[in-house]
């Protein structure tokens, strides 16, 4: 499963990275740019530190900040949405990712808690 969501959440931050340098050049669009670029890729580069597995409690503290990154991911996605930004076809399929890997890395965070609770 490490594996799966190390390539979804490189494969997000890779499309985020094109939709974002495709936004108009003007002072929104350059600003929502930076931002989703650092957010998306954020998620994968602290995913793959999540999982280099220092200990549980280090996994499950760069799974918050990944979670963090991913619903920031989600507002700067519904923000150009709601701006009528969002003019590529595959917006609402790296929105739709977003949301789903949003609710794995809480799913997540959530039974690596109980596990380390449980001991």
């Amino acid at each position: 499963m490490k594996e799966l969501l190390k390539k979804r959440s490189n494969v997000f931050a890779h499309k985020c990275v094109k939709l974002a340098i495709e936004l108009p050049k003007n002072k929104l669009g350059v600003h929502i740019e930076g931002q989703l670029i650092r957010c998306s890729t954020s998620v994968a580069a602290n995913y793959r530190a999540a999982c280099l597995g220092q200990s549980k409690r280090a996994f499950i503290s760069k799974l918050g900040i990944v979670i963090e990154e991913a619903d920031e991911s989600i507002f700067w996605l519904e923000f150009l949405r709601d701006e009528d930004l969002a003019k590529n076809e595959k917006f609402s399929e790296i929105l739709q990712e977003a949301k789903e890997l949003t609710s794995i890395f809480i799913a997540s965070r959530i039974t690596a808690l109980k596990n380390l609770n449980s001991k």
